[in-house]
């Protein structure tokens, strides 16, 4: 498994990467100029850092599937929902610097819209929306994984639920009077804490980040699984039922491990 399969060195192996990821990523970015062989182009370190945090989500599949038996096809939509949350904080630090020069998002004037819906109040909050980006994702997961695992679904019929509630959802959000920017989203971020969203240092900081993230969310995995709760969680995967006979509820540990 991804995250239980490395021994001693392999976790010195993936601390090495990380430390060069820290160190030696930002320097050859801000410090070689464009014509240097060694240089990371602007394009290349954005692109490694949406990697990485795509990497975060693979972990999260790893333990939902690989130690939790539990075939889910709807986790890109709590990354979306996470995504749609901080998002809106980033619409509302363009200010009055988007194309029409007013209060709302381009993409509500051109929809004709007068003032911000009422679900978008408080989003000029960073620590808002951070919250946000993890409650709202997770309320959605908790209410429904506690209904799904609660009626005792799984295997193909629980997969094939994710993936309806996924494609329900993004017809939701691409309908242009949700207030989501529609089928274009969110685009044109200029801000985040009052800095430039495109200048490199920004970029070297957001990077650093994302590979503090996926570090931690490792470490993290590493730990669960290696609890009594992932022995738990692992032989609920193998058998369920035996699991069942001897006193535990799969209940809670299908849920805390989907949420």
């Amino acid at each position: 498994k991804l995250v239980a399969g490395l021994g001693p060195r392999g976790w010195l192996a993936v601390a090495e990467v990380f430390v060069a990821a820290w160190v030696l990523v930002p320097l050859a970015h801000l410090m070689l100029h464009e014509g240097h062989p060694l240089h990371i182009s602007t394009y290349a370190i954005t692109l490694i850092g949406k990697i990485l945090c795509y990497a975060v989500v693979a972990v999260a599949m790893d333990l939902i599937l690989g130690f939790g038996g539990i075939l889910s096809l709807g986790h890109g939509l709590f990354f979306a929902l996470g995504g749609y949350s901080f998002g809106m904080y980033l619409m509302r630090q363009i200010g009055r610097d988007g194309s029409y020069g007013a209060d709302i998002p381009d993409f509500m004037v051109f929809l004709d819209w007068k003032e911000l819906p009422w679900y978008w109040s408080g989003t000029d909050s960073f620590l808002w929306c951070l919250l946000l980006a993890v409650a709202v994702p997770g309320m959605i997961a908790w209410i429904f994984g506690y209904f799904a695992f609660r009626s005792r679904i799984k295997g193909v019929y629980f997969s094939i639920i994710t993936q309806a509630m996924t494609y329900a959802a993004m017809l939701f959000f691409f309908r242009n009077e949700t207030g989501f920017g529609g089928n274009n989203g969110f685009t044109d971020f200029k801000r985040i804490l009052g800095y430039s969203i495109t200048a490199p240092e920004t970029r070297v900081v957001l990077f650093g980040l994302s590979v503090t993230l996926l570090l931690g969310t490792l470490i993290l995995g590493k730990a669960l699984i290696a609890s009594k709760f992932g022995r738990v969680l692992t032989a609920i995967r193998d058998a369920e039922n035996r699991v069942m006979f001897i006193g535990y509820n799969p209940l809670h540990y299908k849920l805390f491990i989907w949420t």
